[in-house]
């Protein structure tokens, strides 16, 4: 998969969950029954943990890599780490 295409991924997924926010907001709104609005939550979630991924994996092949072959792959596994870390907080 190309750069272009994954960005395009991405931002189709952004906008699908922004549409899912914007949901769970007029269930709020409406005083909607709570454990609905929590399965609709729990969903916008999962989809940005996806879209996490997909930016993740990104930025392995792209960014990493050229920064590896820049000398720099201290700093940058570095970054990387830290990144995995506070995602698993």
């Amino acid at each position: 998969m190309n750069k272009q295409t994954d960005k395009s991924s991405i931002i189709n997924r952004l906008k699908i969950t922004e549409g899912h926010l914007k949901k769970v907001r007029a269930m709020v709104e409406k005083d909607s029954y709570c454990i609905d609005i929590l399965h609709q939550s729990q969903a916008i979630e999962a989809a940005l943990k996806e879209i996490d991924s997909l930016i993740l994996h990104n930025h392995l092949n792209t960014c990493v890599i050229s920064a590896i072959k820049k000398g720099n792959s201290r700093e940058v596994i570095g970054e990387v780490m830290a990144v995995f870390k506070r995602s698993r907080k």
